[in-house]
Parts: structure tokens; C-alpha cells; sequence
């Protein structure tokens, strides 16, 4: 474990797109010194794929609820994330 990972298995999807947000908003401004900047990069890249593993693993969670053809439930089955329309 590096020190850009340290305490991210217990940071919330909500927290560490906040700081993945102040990361961004940082480089942005351009006021970090090259070496800051290369960590604080490290940092976010592992923040956003702390992100990505935290959605997907909510994604395999998500059901989709069947109808039978007389309109009542008859199961679940996964969702299938390309039939999403949002």
C-alpha cells in the first residue's frame, strides 16, 4: 500500500468523489509544485478507480423485476446496464 491508497477501503463512494473533486479543482489552478502535482495525481487516479470498483460492485447488486404476462411479478434477473435509459 502506498501512501496515495492509505484508509481507502473505508472512504464512501460519496467521499471520494468529493476528494477526487478537490483534486481536479487543484491541478486545475495550477498552483502545486511538479512534485505535489504527480502525487496528487497518483492520488486521484486511485480515488477514481476506487469509484469505478465501488459502482460496478452496485451494479452487479441492482435486479431488475420481471413481469409475467398477466402483469404480476413473476422474479427478478440482473440488470442489464445497457438497457438503462438514464
Amino acid at each position: 500500500m502506498t501512501p496515495a491508497d492509505a484508509g481507502l477501503k473505508h472512504i464512501s463512494f460519496e467521499e471520494a468523489l468529493r476528494e477526487l473533486e478537490t483534486i481536479v479543482a487543484r491541478l486545475e489552478q495550477g498552483q502545486v509544485s511538479l512534485e505535489d502535482s504527480i502525487a496528487t495525481y497518483e492520488r486521484g487516479e486511485i480515488l477514481k478507480k476506487h469509484c469505478e470498483a465501488l459502482l460496478k460492485n452496485a451494479e452487479m447488486r441492482i435486479e431488475k423485476i420481471t413481469l409475467g404476462t398477466n402483469g404480476q411479478i413473476k422474479g427478478t434477473e440482473p440488470l442489464d446496464p445497457e438497457t438503462v435509459p438514464f
